[in-house]
């Protein structure tokens, strides 16, 4: 399973994300490509540390249980539900977001394990630095797709 550890991962990712326009359609769900990319620079910043967001109570009864969508090879389904603090619905400044989340892919591949969160994610609970790796890999991937890039 790629992630985001790996250099040629983070480089094939950045890439497909520099494919990406303000224009670009989406093909299912509601963000636009700004509020896309602000809403994985948000994600980033939780697996980087840069941002803990506190334990949902759904995913402390079945957060466990379900960490096996977040770090399988499986592609995520067009509607997976997301936490109110990761929805974007403003709207955002195409070429900031991108240059944030562009940043903070480096600075998570860049950091490895040693600087990635020891912070439980929201849902699935607490996870080791490769889970949040493959995990914000699958998460970039799903909206990468999304917009068909």
């Amino acid at each position: 399973m790629k992630n985001l550890f790996e250099p040629d991962t983070v480089n094939e990712v950045l890439g497909r994300i520099d494919k990406l326009q303000p224009t670009t359609p989406r093909q299912w769900g509601k963000m636009d490509s700004a509020q896309m990319l602000a809403h994985c620079s948000a994600a980033m910043a939780m697996a980087t540390g840069e941002s803990n967001l506190p334990r949902l109570f759904i995913g402390r009864l079945i957060g466990g249980f379900a960490k096996p969508i977040y770090t399988n090879e499986k592609p995520f389904s067009k509607s997976t539900p997301t936490s109110k603090e990761l929805v974007f619905t403003h709207p955002c400044d195409f070429s900031r977001e991108r240059e944030s989340l562009c940043n903070r892919i480096r600075k998570f591949q860049s950091g490895g394990a040693a600087q990635c969160t020891r912070h439980p994610h929201p849902f699935f609970g607490p996870l080791t630095p490769q889970e949040w790796s493959r995990g914000m890999y699958k998460h970039l991937d799903h909206h990468l797709r999304q917009f068909g890039v």
